[in-house]
């Protein structure tokens, strides 16, 4: 069985995830903690659970979810997982986050690319990557087709969508992943969004205005 825990990071009110299964192996998701507080809570969860983090994966790599990337690797000695076409996100993350107001150290690098349709595997578990650009060039979800969630990132939220005026977004490509990507899902799958509250394929379906 797959644990979904939910941190809320950063000013930006990030949601990190820890997934893990009952070998122990756990994948770090979006670590957006920035401060040495949000650090330590990180820190303490894992510790807790004695938990053994494999990767980090990026849904994407706006600022936001990338400002514990450099405080994950070093502390787990683990890589970054994530779309090729993120790297360019990555490679002006500090000047972005000047421009919000964040000096963050320099992110470390994606070594591990992952595609639409990859197999994201930890403990003895699996995850199904899915690319749905629009919010950025490389923005992926992870979906378990076992226990019906899907990590999201940007792409959609409770009531809304992912935003579109930042570097890579298209509101049209947008729309075609969430509806060709995403709503195609089971309506009882459990959405994981980057921000907010969960919600289900069902529900934004029947009730998001943007769609």
């Amino acid at each position: 069985m797959i644990y979904v825990k939910k941190f809320i990071f950063n000013d930006f009110q990030v949601n990190t995830f820890v997934i893990s299964d009952e070998s122990g192996e756990c994948l770090i998701v979006d670590p957006g903690c920035f401060t040495a507080e949000e650090q330590k809570e990180l820190r303490v969860y894992i510790e807790k659970k004695e938990l053994r983090p494999q990767k980090i994966i990026n849904t994407h790599c706006h600022v936001d979810h990338i400002l514990g990337n450099a405080y994950v690797t070093e502390n787990y000695k683990i890589g970054v997982a994530a779309h090729k076409e993120e790297q360019q996100l990555l490679d002006n993350a500090i000047e972005f986050g000047q421009f919000f107001g964040f000096t963050i150290d320099i992110p470390p690098p994606i070594n591990e690319y992952i595609e639409d349709s990859s197999a994201i595997k930890f403990g003895m578990s699996q995850l199904r990557a899915l690319h749905v650009p629009g919010h950025s060039r490389g923005s992926i979800a992870l979906y378990c087709e076992e226990q019906k969630f899907i990590i999201i990132g940007d792409v959609l939220f409770n009531g809304s969508i992912g935003r579109t005026d930042l570097p890579g977004g298209d509101f049209k490509t947008l729309i075609n992943s969430i509806r060709n990507k995403i709503l195609t899902l089971p309506g009882e799958v459990t959405v994981y969004p980057g921000h907010g509250p969960s919600t289900t394929i069902k529900h934004e379906t029947e009730t998001n205005p943007f769609l």
